[in-house]
Order: C-alpha cells, then structure tokens, then sequence
C-alpha cells in the first residue's frame, strides 16, 4: 500500500523540519517547497495527497498557488498554514475553497496532525 503523499509548502526552515519530523513518524511520503513557484513545479510532476500551504511565502504567496490551482482541477485537498487568525485571510480561503484552515501560533502541531488525518480519509471514501 503506497504512503499518502503530502506537499508541505512552507518557508520557515523550522517550521518545515518541525512538520516533516511529526509527519515522518505517521508515515507519510512527504515532498518540500520552499515557495509557491516549487510547490507548483511539485504538483505538476506528481499531485500530492494532500497540500500543506503556507499563506506567506517568496515569489508566489499562498493564494498565488490556489489562483492557478482552482477547485475544479485540484484533485487534493488543501490546508493553509498561516501565523494570522483574521477574517479576511479565511475569507480569502473560503474563496478559493480551501479545505481547512491552520492558524500556526494558536493550534498544536497534533491538531494539526489529526487535521491531516480527516481530510486524507474523507478525499479516498
């Protein structure tokens, strides 16, 4: 049975060592983007599983990666990862039709975990 295959898009180098670390352990095929032009390189390779996405990254921030990853195409789930808890970011991920929204400084890395978990299950039923 193959590993579910994530795509972390994360620019904070000790975020992105944090995830990878917690998601190693739950085995898991996990690919990094340092910015959103890598991770749409990434996904036109091979479409992940899941897309873990950060909002502010260089070259192309976040929402930069779902204009050009609408819904309709997308065959993944997405998560963003964001330090801001404010309604106009989760608006603008309603928009796009993010499927869940991770505030970094305010959820636990488990919760993030388990976030992971659900969608993962309820993108194969």
């Amino acid at each position: 049975m193959a590993l579910p295959k994530l795509l972390v898009a994360e620019d904070d180098t000790v975020l992105r060592d944090l995830y990878l670390r917690k998601f190693d352990r739950k085995a898991y095929d996990i690919r990094t983007a340092i910015n959103g032009q890598e991770a749409l390189d990434l996904i036109a390779k091979e479409n992940p599983d899941l897309l873990l996405l950060d909002i502010n990254m260089p070259i192309i921030d976040g929402f930069g990666v779902l204009e050009k990853l609408p819904k309709a195409s997308r065959p993944f789930p997405v998560i963003i990862l964001t330090n801001f808890d404010d309604q106009a970011n989760r608006d603008r991920g309603k928009t796009h039709e993010v499927d869940d929204y991770f505030v970094k400084k305010d959820m636990t890395i488990k919760s993030l975990v388990e976030m992971v978990e659900r969608l993962l299950k309820k993108s194969q039923v």
